[in-house]
């Protein structure tokens, strides 16, 4: 297997370029688990959030976990409830301590939350500032909440974590491509659109069979190469260790088009501009 390859962030440091995902893995038994497998596995991005009530797991792992602390990139989330500055500094202390950290990697806004994304978002530079979070970023953040956002602060995000991947290609492009020219770095969740179309797709079982992988791990390099960072996951050991094994071959500029076109509106989650 290849090592995971870093992406440097706007901050001028790195994040590595695939991570593992513990939403809704519960309860927290179960995330220790998960995660400790993943890092035996070779994942260094572990990303969780408040609202997928497994901090204490994910933090119990990564003290528990051979690997050291320096070497794992962790991440949580502002839940919607708790945004709002003053609200804000204190949720972040209660997932620091249910995660037992001295110190976040990245601290995201979960959603753009109305009338209270810009008072957040002053919260997480002033948790930037004390070092506590080496980095902050947004999650499901359009271009208009970005350009918002910009107006209205001195820091940028480093991360914008978006749902991506090929079935909704088309729809997220426009976001993925202004903030590449922005310099955010866009994080995929559900790469693989939670599990419910890749299976027996074609075109995807086509290029697996001539690349000699699997439908996933197409899709995962597929996000790879579109330059985002994918954040799949499974507690599944075949699944963790296939989910990582896409830095030893590269898809070519037609078989990337291929996928490309797969794109056709699906979305698994919410669409960020309902929550308005």
């Amino acid at each position: 297997m290849e090592s995971v390859q870093q992406v440097r962030l706007n901050t001028g440091r790195d994040i590595p370029a695939m991570g593992f995902g513990t939403w809704h893995i519960v309860p927290n038994g179960r995330a220790t688990r998960a995660v400790l497998n993943a890092l035996d596995a070779g994942y260094r991005l572990i990303d969780t959030a408040k609202i997928y009530g497994n901090e204490k797991g994910v933090g119990d792992a990564i003290r528990q976990s051979t690997v050291s602390r320096d070497d794992i990139f962790v991440t949580t989330k502002l839940f919607n409830g708790d945004q709002g500055y003053k609200s804000a500094l204190k949720a972040f202390e209660v997932s620091m301590r249910l995660l037992g950290l001295d110190y976040l990697d990245l601290y995201l806004l979960h959603w753009p939350v109305t009338g209270k994304r810009l008072e957040s978002w002053r919260a997480l530079e002033e948790i930037s500032a004390s070092g506590r979070a080496k980095q902050i970023g947004v999650s499901n953040f359009t271009i208009k909440h970005l350009k918002e956002l910009f107006a209205a602060s001195s820091i940028r995000p480093a991360v914008n974590q978006i749902e991506f991947h090929p079935f909704m290609y088309e729809d997220q492009r426009p976001v993925l491509e202004f903030c590449q020219k922005e310099g955010i770095v866009v994080e995929a969740y559900s790469p693989l659109a939670r599990g419910t179309m890749f299976k027996d797709n074609a075109t995807l079982t086509s290029l697996a069979k001539a690349y000699g992988k699997s439908n996933a791990q197409i899709i995962l390099r597929w996000c790879v190469q579109h330059g985002t960072v994918p954040i799949p996951s499974s507690t599944t050991p075949e699944h963790l260790h296939d989910n990582l094994d896409i830095f030893d071959f590269a898809l070519s500029a037609k078989d990337m088009q291929a996928v490309d076109a797969l794109s056709n509106g699906t979305r698994t989650c919410w669409n960020p501009d309902d929550i308005e």
